[in-house]
């Protein structure tokens, strides 16, 4: 099927789609309270009771249950940071210390709040500032299409084989490494360089991250079942193995699709005002199926992507009370909101990465642009 014509930013009033923008966010300012931290605190709630229900089993014997209850736990640890991380709750009246972005997993609450295989100031840096203000440019780190091109010089066959390690493992084997290089990158001072920085980094990335995550889900947790003898330590150990591989799979597949698909597009330059850089959010991003709690949690509130990156440091609750009013703004200017289920998405993220398809490219200015003065494009975090 042929490809409709790249996007041509000139048919779109840019000023008045941002002043849109802005005019919703102002509503959504306005409306913070009581009720995001309670939705909060029921997200957090559900994470908490599927980690107690996955640990009472997991010494009895080796069982899916507990491992699918250990992995929903661990992947709303990861859907709490991501929002609390992104300063979404730092406005809120009222507002719990622990759920601000100044103290939730910093220093010592890092294993408390988050415990994942990254340090937490990385993944901030690496997806906050990177990923958000660069999103479908070369500079975005997470732009798969890009990081994938080494996979294509494989066979079809192990393109494949190689996405499906990479799904259950991705956590470690990419995240981990990916933002602590960008950490790095950003504090480097000294002009260390050759060998000695490789050896530091490897050392860091043993000592921050593998190790500490890995004696604490492999080590002390199935330790805790001594008392149930080797086999109770045994058992607990391949439920947390397995729901590692669960974690994994869960957040490869909600976080992968949002920016990665054959009617998505990534772009070659930088925009030109705080106006383009609103609507690229929306032309380079999808939403998933929305709607209700339930749904929400399971997709870990990544299926409301294009309003995240519209308003990537507001409360999840309000996710769903923008949604509409997103959509139907984008209605009105004629910019595409692309938003289908998740296994659709996956199969097209799948499809960049193995090469069978390409992103979209090329957003045209053919009449010149009707957009604010131009100024750095760059988003609250």
């Amino acid at each position: 099927m042929r490809r409709p014509p790249p996007f041509d930013l000139s048919s779109v009033d840019l000023e008045s789609f941002y002043a849109d923008v802005k005019a919703l966010r102002r509503e959504i300012d306005a409306s913070l309270g009581e009720d995001d931290l309670r939705h909060l605190r029921k997200m957090e709630r559900w994470g908490r009771a599927c980690t107690a229900l996955g640990l009472a089993g997991a010494g009895i014997f080796p069982n899916p249950a507990s491992a699918v209850l250990l992995s929903i736990g661990r992947s709303t640890r990861w859907l709490l940071m991501h929002h609390i991380g992104h300063r979404g709750y730092d406005k809120v009246p009222n507002v719990p210390p622990r759920y601000t972005s100044k103290v939730f997993a910093r220093g010592r609450r890092r294993f408390l709040d988050w415990p994942d295989w990254m340090i937490p100031e990385a993944w901030i840096y690496e997806h906050n500032v990177l990923h958000h203000s660069h999103t479908g440019e070369e500079r975005d780190p997470d732009l798969i299409e890009r990081n994938t091109e080494a996979l294509r010089e494989h066979s079809m066959p192990a393109r494949y084989a190689l996405m499906g390690i990479l799904a259950l493992t991705w956590r470690a084997s990419y995240y981990a490494p990916n933002t602590l290089d960008m950490w790095r990158e950003r504090g480097a001072q000294d002009g260390e360089g050759g060998a000695a920085a490789q050896e530091g980094r490897l050392r860091e990335l043993w000592q921050k991250c593998y190790l500490p995550y890995a004696a604490l889900q492999f080590g002390l947790l199935p330790l805790l079942y001594l008392p149930l003898g080797p086999w109770g330590v045994a058992s607990a150990f391949c439920n947390s193995l397995m729901a590692e591989a669960l974690t994994n799979l869960h957040t490869f597949c909600v976080v992968g699709p949002n920016h990665t698909g054959d009617d998505l597009y990534r772009f070659d330059d930088r925009p030109a005002s705080r106006a383009e850089h609103a609507l690229r959010q929306v032309i380079g991003s999808t939403n998933y199926a929305t709607g209700g709690d339930l749904l929400d949690f399971a997709h870990l509130w990544l299926n409301y992507q294009i309003e995240h990156h519209l308003f990537p440091d507001i409360p999840m609750r309000q996710y769903q009370v923008i949604q509409p009013k997103v959509r139907a703004l984008c209605e009105k200017y004629g910019i595409p909101y692309v938003q289908e289920n998740v296994f659709v998405r996956a199969k097209k993220m799948l499809d960049i990465a193995v090469g069978k398809a390409s992103m979209r490219r090329g957003v045209t200015r053919e009449a010149g642009k009707r957009a604010a003065a131009p100024e750095a494009a760059r988003p609250a975090i």
